[in-house]
């Protein structure tokens, strides 16, 4: 049987020690935030994580979501613990508290939503999707639709979809077919078929608001085009109470390869009524409120599964025997030796360990930016802020997502035979990963938003943003003899990065194909620079607290031996980003397609 436990000490560590909590609880809107009440907070979600919904997990897995005459019913003990979770205000832990949210800082709520990936990724996408709806609203629904929607979404009794792709457009959404017809009561019919929706049926929640992309008669062409529309399963009534049934259904759930739990839907909608949010013909921009949200909370699955299946691996390596050490027999009292002996095996556990422990950092730190972008009194803070959060985003989406289902490979591998049986729990995680590198934009995608968007938007202002504090932190520590073997790596592979940009950049203005031929891999690059940075900034924490005397030593001794680690045996793969970004764009373009 699987195993899981929420790593709140290292979430502390990173909030408190590395990140300063404080800093953010301080902004203005924050008031009643404070860093214990945030460890309250995490400790009693992490509760509901280890004893709610993390025993649903194989449960949803083998059972999946049934769906009779359009109506879907989610796996046994889902509807009682999505109601546990509701119930306890968890919905709404980051909205705004005129409308009944708690208020906290995202830095706060990204960590649950690590909590909540490892304990049950299926489940927690139910929550999470509404979040995605509830931002969309907040920053681009009339007064009307804030006051009647957004208290449902943060109570949990109303849930939220994206209805976005359709059966012949994914990432293209210029070539959606949906229509939308206006009506003499403001409203509009909304005709089309969307594909591939989570959440779009099930019965956690007494209604479902679809939030769909639709063109009305007028739309130009493209994604100029587009307009957003909030279309609810059933029409609410004046009082805020569910009325009669809109006329969309669920014509099927998709058969998947993982996330069983999660209904994937095809979802019609036949004349059903809806309302406009936002400007008409101005969609994608409501739109991408909720994608990069989304992009976000995908990064998080990434993260979760790595460290569940991290923990499992170690579990096992712990107890497993087999064979002895090469060096000599290590438990004399037992047939053979753990497996946790054997380098191969330690080489496995501490990729795991590894990027769990640094990715942490980077999405605390992109939770950080998130609050300071809507609350810090400086304009410029705010501006500086969500111009960080929207350079890392694509970082953070793919290669967090990569590696959740490498890590999860790799946890497989460490079982042996036994990870491949699905009662040890193992299989189910490189299932349920190998989606989160497709959905809200395939990972390469990701990668051409970073070069073809993120990269050349205002001569390349966005990369500053990451560029300057690394090359002034690097100038502050490098003179410090006990930071040497972590800032030098740094150093060495952010110098190297920097090129990598310029040649992206300047080949990629003469010749398109040269930048997204190099987006992926320079992606690869960029991300593992980032986290070196932030390894670095774990290091050096942990040296100050070693220095002190204070807390756990051999917590932070086992931090500098990670760092180590990451820097000699992960680090170096920047390197071979690198000479990949420079070979250009020949090596794949040159080849006549009917030579495939």
């Amino acid at each position: 049987m699987p195993v899981y436990k929420a790593p709140l000490d290292d979430i502390k560590f990173v909030l408190n020690d590395v990140l300063n909590l404080d800093e953010v609880c301080d902004l203005p809107g924050f008031e009643d935030a404070s860093p214990d009440l945030a460890e309250q907070i995490l400790e009693e979600g992490a509760k509901i994580c280890e004893d709610v919904f993390f025993p649903l997990n194989q449960i949803g897995d083998s059972q999946g979501c049934k769906l009779d005459n359009c109506e879907v019913t989610t796996p046994e003990g889902f509807k009682e613990a999505y109601a546990t979770f509701a119930e306890g205000g968890w919905c709404g832990l980051s909205a705004d508290p005129e409308f009944g949210g708690m208020g906290m800082p995202l830095m706060v709520d990204t960590a649950l939503k690590e909590l909540i990936c490892s304990a049950n990724m299926s489940l927690g996408m139910y929550p999470g999707l509404s979040h995605g709806a509830y931002d969309a609203l907040y920053k681009f629904g009339t007064d009307e639709q804030k006051e009647l929607y957004i208290p449902k979404l943060i109570e949990g009794t109303w849930s939220g979809t994206m209805c976005l792709t359709e059966p012949q457009c994914g990432t293209d959404l210029g070539l959606i077919k949906s229509k939308a017809d206006p009506q003499e009561d403001g409203s509009f019919k909304i005709t089309g078929t969307k594909i591939f929706i989570s959440a779009g049926e099930h019965d956690l929640t007494e209604n479902i608001l679809h939030l769909v992309l639709a063109k009305l008669p007028d739309a130009p062409e493209g994604v100029k085009g587009i307009s957003l529309f909030i279309v609810p399963k059933f029409i609410p009534n004046e009082d805020g109470s569910v009325g009669e049934r809109n006329t969309l259904v669920c014509g099927s759930l998709e058969h998947k390869m993982g996330i069983h739990g999660n209904s994937t839907c095809v979802m019609n909608f036949d004349d059903a009524k809806g309302w406009l949010v936002g400007e008409p013909h101005k969609g994608l921009r409501a739109m991408f409120a909720m994608m990069n949200n989304a992009r976000l909370g995908v990064a998080m699955q990434g993260l979760g599964i790595a460290e569940v299946a991290y923990q499992n691996a170690v579990e096992y390596a712990k107890e497993r025997v087999q064979m002895r050490s090469v060096t000599g027999t290590k438990a004399p009292d037992k047939p053979a030796d753990p497996i946790i002996v054997h380098p191969d095996v330690r080489r496995m556990l501490l990729i795991g360990k590894a990027f769990t422990e640094g990715a942490r950092v980077v999405a605390l730190m992109a939770g950080a930016a998130l609050d300071k972008s809507h609350n810090h009194a400086d304009s410029k803070v705010r501006e500086h802020s969500e111009e960080f959060v929207a350079l890392l985003t694509p970082i953070l989406k793919a290669y967090f997502t990569d590696m959740g289902s490498e890590i999860a490979n790799l946890a497989v591998q460490v079982y042996g035979g036994h990870g491949f049986i699905a009662e040890h729990g193992v299989e189910q995680y490189v299932r349920d990963a190998r989606i989160a590198q497709i959905y809200e934009g395939t990972n390469g995608i990701q990668a051409l938003d970073l070069v073809g968007r993120k990269m050349p938007k205002d001569f390349g202002r966005l990369l500053r943003r990451f560029f300057h504090p690394v090359h002034a932190y690097i100038e502050t520590n490098q003179a410090i003899p006990e930071m040497a073997e972590f800032i030098f790596p740094l150093a060495k592979s952010f110098a190297k990065l920097q090129q990598s940009s310029a040649m992206v950049a300047q080949k990629g203005l003469k010749n398109p194909d040269e930048a997204g031929a190099a987006s992926v891999d320079y992606l690869r690059q960029f991300a593992l620079v980032a986290m070196a940075y932030v390894w670095c900034l774990s290091a050096e924490t942990a040296l100050k607290k070693l220095e002190s005397g204070e807390g756990d030593k051999e917590f932070y001794e086992a931090k500098l031996e990670t760092a180590r680690f990451f820097m000699t045996r992960m680090l170096p793969e920047a390197d071979a980003k690198f000479k990949m970004v420079l070979a250009g764009s020949k090596p794949l373009m040159s080849m006549k397609e009917a030579q495939f």
